[in-house]
């Protein structure tokens, strides 16, 4: 039987733009498999995406997807012969994941032992973003950083520097000669964190705006987001400053956290009395509101979850985070009820590994965990490997406002897509061959695999090498 399902059960997806046949195009073979629409959580959520277990992906010569088929309508199509044709028959091949929370000066101290959320942070994060100050060094560990990601296979990225405008610069520097699509920003943080690492509510804009008309959407593909670190450690002033910044570009964006631990929500709501909860704290500094993504969401209520949904907002879901901090359970079933933009993020380095498959895995057992706990009354959300690789790819680029360029491999989008080797390991080797349905196979790859997996991956078109191994 074949492993992924039948052609038939693969229907119902948009038509794709075809090339001229003049055209000779850089050819691309495997199975190909993305998504077209959300697949809620449907065990087999046919019309939602699509798949060719023999494929081919043709790319212009700037590295944009001009064409995908069937291989040998592709063939016909194009006149390709073996000599045209990249070849991964046999592997899966997926647009490139998208990580929608990490810190990259946090990678040095990732499996950190022993705290929670606060005296983690001043035990080993603030420490180690300290370094920051240093551009040469940053760029040492952008470097690394951004490697990691590829490695694990992941092409795009919305990550925080530290509170160092060079941290952001060296950063962006990097990723503009891997040509590798990212977000990110320097903290904003003036208070309740060492001197040594504190800004100013005029330095902060200074800074972000600096970065701001130097490198959004105009070196690379690097975009920017405003970072106030979390609400406790930014004063009123400071987040006038962040909403200013918010408001006066149309399309940057915001990246902070909320509702991760009990202590810090206990924390914030000593800080902002007035404000109704901690969302509400950032909604009524005008926070909240397209390409705003708020990290954790742990102990968010209805009311928050409704009030993120109404302003289209996203949520970063970390799991390997939450569990290693012992921050708790994300309401994954609430959030999807709510219909919140909900993605995943590795959260490096609280959370313990760069690679958003391991991070699915993780998801999946928080989501296992509560399933005995979600209300009668309410339907009980399950995290399907469908719903776990959409987030990770279509439901991320949607999140970003960005699904025009990336999270699918339909015509016209960037070429950033990896390719799985579903012989990575003998133990997944073994499992695969036991798979008979696409969604088996899909979650045999989420629970079993890590970046050895990743046989290769493609940045607009390009096959990015290893230069750190």
């Amino acid at each position: 039987m074949n492993p992924y399902g039948s052609e038939s059960d693969l229907t119902g997806a948009a038509t794709l733009t075809s090339c001229p046949t003049s055209f000779i195009p850089k050819a691309v073979r495997g199975s190909l498999f993305f998504f077209l629409d959300d697949p809620g959580t449907d065990n087999d959520p046919v019309s939602s995406y699509r798949y060719y277990e023999d494929g081919i992906l043709i790319l212009t010569d700037d590295g944009h997807i001009a064409d995908i088929g069937s291989a040998t309508d592709m063939q016909s199509r194009y006149g390709l012969t073996h000599r045209d044709i990249i070849d991964h028959s046999g592997k899966l091949i997926v647009p490139g994941f998208i990580d929608t929370h990490t810190h990259y000066p946090q990678s040095g101290i990732i499996a950190a032992y022993g705290y929670q959320l606060i005296e983690w942070l001043e035990k080993y994060a603030f420490p180690a973003e300290a370094e920051f100050i240093d551009k040469h060094y940053a760029r040492t560990i952008s470097r690394f950083f951004l490697s990691e990601l590829l490695r694990n296979g992941t092409t795009t990225a919305l990550i925080f520097g530290s509170v160092h405008k060079v941290s952001a610069e060296a950063l962006f520097e990097e990723a503009e000669k891997l040509n590798m699509r990212i977000i990110g920003g320097k903290i904003m943080m003036d208070r309740n964190a060492p001197q040594y690492l504190l800004d100013t509510p005029e330095t902060a804009y200074s800074d972000s705006k600096a970065l701001i008309e130097t490198w959004h959407n105009k070196r690379g593909r690097i975009r920017y987001a405003i970072t106030p670190r979390f609400a406790a450690t930014s004063s009123n002033e400071q987040l006038q400053t962040a909403q200013r910044l918010y408001h006066a570009y149309d399309d940057v964006y915001l990246q902070t956290h909320v509702s991760e631990n009990q202590h810090e929500i206990a924390w914030v709501k000593r800080l902002f009395p007035s404000s109704k909860s901690y969302l509400n704290v950032y909604n009524d500094f005008g926070l909240v509101g397209p390409r705003s993504i708020f990290a954790h969401g742990i102990h968010l209520t209805d009311d928050e979850f409704k009030l993120l949904a109404d302003k289209n907002a996203a949520i970063a879901f970390c799991p390997t985070s939450n569990l290693f901090l012992g921050s708790g359970l994300f309401n994954f079933n609430h959030a999807c009820l709510a219909s919140v933009r909900l993605t995943l993020g590795t959260d490096i380095g609280a959370g313990t590994s760069f690679s958003m498959l391991k991070t699915m895995a993780e998801a999946y057992k928080v989501v296992q965990l509560q399933s005995n706990f979600a209300s009668a009354s309410k339907k009980k959300a399950a995290l399907t490997p469908f719903k776990a690789f959409y987030m990770t790819t279509l439901g991320a680029a949607r999140a970003l406002f960005l699904e025009d360029k990336i999270g699918t491999l339909q015509p016209g989008k960037e070429g950033d897509f990896i390719v799985l080797n579903p012989d990575a390991t003998p133990l997944l080797s073994f499992r695969m061959k036991k798979t008979l349905t696409l969604a088996d196979r899909l979650f045999a790859f989420m629970m079993l695999a890590d970046d050895r997996a990743i046989n290769a991956v493609y940045l607009m078109g390009k096959r990015w090498q290893n230069s750190e191994a």
